[in-house]
């Protein structure tokens, strides 16, 4: 029997090793790639998320003329289409990150090689793809060499994923609408306005390069902090995109040589414009969605849904409302320290020791330290001690922020030698409010005088009893009566006392038409109107101009403006005077969308027919005479100033040649100040006063209205004026069609002047 033959033994040539290795590190990329797929190593984020991002969508606060201005969020990320994306921004984000982005599958062989054999100093492998699929894996940043190289496979089979999902174009759009640039600024649309103001569609190639190069590290390549690295950057980007073709060379060295330029715009909830007509806009939002919820039962949120809610607000006027407000405040504010520089009680006046401490102890209890303090369980002794632990604190002041050790209750007292000041800008016929300006500063002071706080109104409220007068008397501009110390004794028209008001001025004697007398503001003219007509009539008329008058007790003394009301009263009651006596119920929000565009809320006016035409313009003829020879006169030239005030501004510069009505208005001790100011399509309130009544000027000359508010109005419709774009009128209001008072005093007299006084009605027989 033939004995079989041995075979050979195979011979493992280096060759041989080397494909069987290869041929085991394909396989094992393979397996390791379908393991990865099947969740084996963790399951993988979902990439169609990106699509229709739910999550964190900030909801934007869009001004009437298109201008975001602000947002609610947990995320500030507002998507934006391919569209509105500028054909240089993806040039540079080609040129500096993929430039064959348009030519892979999602992973890029020859980067890959190339950054394999190089080690990374030849360029990176990592697509914008992969950068894209990354994004998902924020939240969860792998730190080991092993599960950062799981991770580094996964994004590889989200980023092939993403290509066989979505077009290109879409991928792109992705990745500008999900990387954080920093600073709230998530996603490019955050990124334009937050860094450069302007949306996307309006970036330079220079502010586009700039943002580019941010993608490769938003914490070191950002401008506030490092803006020679940022410049640097930016100029790499430049110098890609003239490497491959996108601008020349001469338009790169061009670029290259120009500073780095932005315009850091925050969109901070406390920064920005309109913070306190945001935060009205906020409790609005509650409100709407407390009560409107979605097809399935739940409730929008406005921190993440991402709607879009139309204002009235236009962001120039807003913008000229507190440059107004800054530099009026800021200069009276240095006379009133100068002044309060030898009151011991500094900033109260006409209070005792007693009653100051008082006035702390309220405010210490009203503060959100106590509020939060109390809420964790503290008892009363324990919140008390706190306030006098010294600790860092930033305090406000007019030239910045104060970074300061104090005790809270110190910082309280500090805070109560500010004066406060609020506006409110609204356009008569529509009732759509143009600019709110609710306090001096909503990072430090957030109570809203806007809407929330109320404050005595002083004479600013006398036109509503001459505008009584009219509608029953049918009294003329020109109608006039003595001058001459007046009393409504105790018992008639509900006085409990006799009352006797006085003239500020102290002046009296002669007769004084109805034009004069409220252009001076005179209180026994005012006292013999309202004597005549009852409290009454003139509350009622109040309340149905807006004016909540629940609490108005009907005495003769609400004459001279003794009610409290807020300033959105105020504006809304005087518009219906510019709007031929119908009041249009101020507005501040039309419209509310969801992300697709859907609308979920339209704003209907409020209107009421108040007083006739008739009526509404003679009443506004009176108010042109405060502006023309009365305490608001100085709107038409530059007249006195006062202390530090002239300094800064010299004198009041408004020289206004147009037909202006208003009013001034000043309270007892002069604890508020106000100016009511009207053109035919545009009513504007200003106020200004201490936090407490304590806190005022010693004398009128510096705490009356047209020191204290008016200014403000004045440099306000400066700003306004001077951009004819936004429309308002610098004419005369409207007049009525049959007008049967008689408003030219030269025909009246001549009418009158036969009559003799047995002839004139007992109605006007003072």
């Amino acid at each position: 029997m033939a004995t079989a033959k041995k075979q050979p033994k195979k011979k493992w040539t280096p060759l041989k090793i080397f494909w069987m290795l290869l041929g085991a590190g394909i396989l094992g990329i393979i397996l390791l790639f379908l393991l990865a797929s099947f969740g084996v190593f963790g399951s993988l984020p979902d990439e169609t998320s990106l699509e229709n991002p739910e999550k964190n969508l900030a909801t934007e606060i869009i001004a009437v003329d298109g201008k975001v201005i602000g947002k609610f969020y947990k995320e500030n990320r507002t998507p934006v289409p391919f569209e509105e994306l500028p054909d240089h921004l993806i040039n540079a984000l080609l040129a500096t990150e993929d430039i064959r982005f348009y030519d892979h599958s999602g992973i890029d062989i020859r980067g890959t090689v190339r950054a394999a054999v190089f080690l990374g100093s030849k360029g990176g492998a990592s697509t914008i793809s992969q950068q894209l699929a990354k994004q998902l894996f924020t939240d969860n940043v792998s730190k080991s060499k092993f599960q950062r190289g799981i991770q580094k496979v996964k994004e590889w089979i989200i980023a092939t994923r993403l290509e066989r999902r979505y077009t290109k174009n879409e991928i792109l759009t992705m990745y500008f609408n999900e990387y954080d640039f920093l600073n709230q600024a998530i996603g490019i649309e955050s990124a334009s306005n937050i860094y450069f103001d302007k949306p996307p569609r309006e970036l330079t190639t220079s502010e586009s390069a700039m943002l580019v190069g941010m993608f490769k590290n938003s914490s070191l390549y950002n401008p506030l902090r490092n803006p020679e690295g940022v410049k640097n950057r930016r100029n790499v980007v430049l110098s890609q995109m003239a490497k491959y073709d996108y601008i020349s060379e001469q338009v790169k060295d061009s670029l290259k040589a120009l500073p780095l330029e932005f315009k850091y715009t925050p969109q901070g909830h406390v920064e920005g414009i309109a913070t306190y007509f945001r935060e009205y806009a906020r409790a609005f939002m509650a409100d709407w969605t407390e009560n409107n919820p979605k097809t399935d039962g739940t409730n929008f949120n406005i921190y993440r849904d991402g709607l879009r809610v139309y204002t009235t607000i236009d962001s120039r006027m807003q913008t000229y409302a507190e440059n107004a407000m800054d530099k009026h405040m800021a200069n009276i504010q240095k006379e009133f320290d100068s002044q309060n520089k030898k009151n011991k009680t500094k900033p109260f006046r006409d209070v005792t020791s007693e009653e100051i401490e008082k006035i702390i102890n309220n405010s210490m209890r009203r503060s959100e330290r106590w509020r939060i303090m109390s809420e964790e369980g503290k008892t009363e002794k324990e919140i008390l001690a706190s306030f006098d632990k010294k600790e860092k604190m930033s305090i406000f002041a007019w030239g910045g922020d104060i970074d300061t050790i104090m005790t809270p209750r110190d910082s309280i007292r500090y805070y109560k030698n500010f004066l406060q000041a609020s506006m409110m800008s609204m356009e008569p016929q529509t009732g759509e409010v143009r600019a709110y300006v609710g306090g001096i500063n909503y990072k430090h002071f957030k109570y809203d005088m806007v809407t929330t706080g109320k404050r005595q109104i002083g004479s600013t409220f006398k036109p509503f009893v001459y505008a009584t007068a009219i509608d029953q008397m049918h009294m003329s501009p020109c109608d006039t009566l003595p001058n001459t110390p007046y009393c409504i004794p105790a018992g008639k028209r509900g006085n409990t006392k006799d009352w006797c008001p006085k003239n500020a001025s102290g002046d009296y004697g002669g007769m004084l038409s109805l034009t004069n007398a409220l252009a001076n503001s005179v209180n026994t003219i005012t006292a013999r109107l309202i004597d005549r007509v009852g409290a009454e009539p003139v509350i009622e008329l109040a309340g149905k101009m807006g004016i909540e008058t629940k609490d108005i007790v009907p005495v003769p003394s609400i004459a001279l403006g003794a009610a409290d009301l807020s300033l959105y009263e105020m504006v809304g009651a005087y518009s219906t005077f510019a709007n031929e006596g119908v009041y249009v119920k101020p507005t501040l929000i039309t419209r509310i969308e969801d992300k697709n565009g859907t609308i979920l809320y339209q704003h209907v006016p409020e209107t009421k027919d108040v007083i006739s035409s008739e009526t509404a313009y003679v009443t506004v003829k009176l108010m042109e005479g405060v502006t023309q020879s009365g305490s608001g006169s100085r709107l038409r030239h530059s007249g006195r100033a006062y202390g530090a005030y002239k300094d800064a501004v010299t004198g009041y510069p408004y020289k206004f040649t147009n037909v202006i009505a208003g009013k001034t208005g000043t309270t007892q001790n002069n604890s508020d100040g106000w100016f009511m100011g009207m053109v035919p399509n545009l009513v504007t309130g200003v106020w200004v006063g201490g936090e407490d009544r304590s806190v005022h000027f010693k004398s009128t000359a510096y705490g009356q209205g047209a020191t204290m508010a008016l200014p403000v109005w004045g440099m306000y419709m400066k700003d306004v004026y001077a951009n004819e774009s936004l429309g308002i009128s610098n004419g005369s209001f409207k007049k009525p069609d049959k007008l049967t008072i008689e408003i030219d005093c030269a025909k009246w007299k001549e009418e009158n002047m036969d009559k003799d006084e047995e002839e004139v009605p007992d109605e006007f027989d003072f």
